[in-house]
């Protein structure tokens, strides 16, 4: 008789166990990403809650650390780029993604550069965050040779490094320009520096109609199909942490210890931020991230997108309705 019943305890035990995981969805994040200004307004308002799952964010240090687990199983979603997503579906993988933001990187200059237009870039030093395969130096690059005729890679001189050291050296006048991350942008822009030309810019003048989303909410299609409301769940949550950092600006004011910023430096990463929230439907995205992929895979090679010359198929999640 008790063993019947410590039977039916364990049966119970991991019943209960498997609903919680339906529920549960683990999300990877970087420890000091911006991704986490809208998972820390999703939780504060408990927009997981409201929608039906119980968020559990994991930090990582690096990006890498973040591709590893979730590849291994141990997260649901990440946050990463097409161009990684497609590649792994050319490969065989069954991972997808859902537009995140289409904040992107810019070539700032200080507020006194005689610079007005790209191709006075020629000759100047140029330091980009990234490295040279880098999606937003790629644009750039590419809209540099075919509307100026230059390449930037041979008559400027290049400095590839760390987005914080490089970001360090402009403010102390090392360089001449610097493309750097979005929110790093965003804080030169606040001292005074001016935005030369946005990688948004060179994907307009590559032949996208609107803005595209440089990231996306990453995860595998087998997991989506299993737990449905899970993954809708999670969309609708991370929509409504949007809408709040869209209309809110005392909501700014309650995130600026994680934002590490405050007055016009928050302001600025503010406008920016909302700037990037995706606002198309998630087809016209997808066609114009088809578009730029073929002029990544012209440039960048084979070390960048393998050997697909095409964007994959269902990279952008098909099932989503906007």
């Amino acid at each position: 008789m008790l063993r019947v019943v410590l039977g039916a305890g364990s049966a119970f035990a991991a019943t209960s166990s498997q609903a919680r995981a339906s529920r549960t969805v683990r999300i990877g994040a970087l420890k000091f990403g911006t991704v986490n200004w809208e998972l820390e307004t999703l939780k504060k308002h408990g927009f997981d809650a409201a929608n039906g799952i119980d968020l559990d964010i994991v930090y990582f240090a690096g990006e890498e650390a973040s591709n590893v687990a979730f590849l291994a199983g141990d997260l649901d979603i990440i946050v990463s780029d097409w161009l990684w997503v497609s590649r792994l579906r050319a490969n065989g993988g069954d991972v997808t993604l859902v537009p995140y933001s289409t904040a992107v990187g810019a070539i700032m200059i200080p507020r006194d550069s005689p610079i007005r237009t790209l191709d006075e870039l020629a000759g100047k030093s140029i330091a980009v965050a990234g490295g040279p395969l880098d999606k937003s130096w790629l644009l750039i690059r590419a809209m540099a040779e075919r509307d100026s005729g230059i390449d930037l890679t041979r008559q400027s001189q290049v400095v590839y490094g760390a987005p914080p050291l490089l970001q360090q050296k402009m403010i102390e006048g090392e360089f001449d320009a610097l493309l750097n991350f979005w929110h790093f942008c965003a804080r030169l822009e606040a001292k005074g520096f001016r935005r030369l030309l946005g990688a948004d810019d060179a994907a307009l003048a590559l032949g996208a109609s609107g803005p595209v989303s440089a990231l996306g909410y990453v995860f595998h299609e087998k997991w989506a199909a299993r737990n449905p409301s899970a993954i809708t769940g999670f969309i609708k949550a991370s929509n409504a942490a949007k809408n709040v950092l869209a209309s809110s600006d005392s909501e700014w004011q309650t995130l600026a210890p994680i934002v590490r910023a405050e007055g016009n430096e928050l302001k600025t990463l503010r406008d920016r931020y909302r700037e990037g929230i995706p606002k198309r439907p998630i087809a016209q995205d997808a066609a114009d991230a088809a578009k730029l992929y073929r002029v990544l895979a012209a440039i960048g090679g084979k070390k960048l997108v393998g050997k697909a010359s095409e964007m994959a198929p269902g990279t952008f999640w098909r099932v989503v309705s906007q």
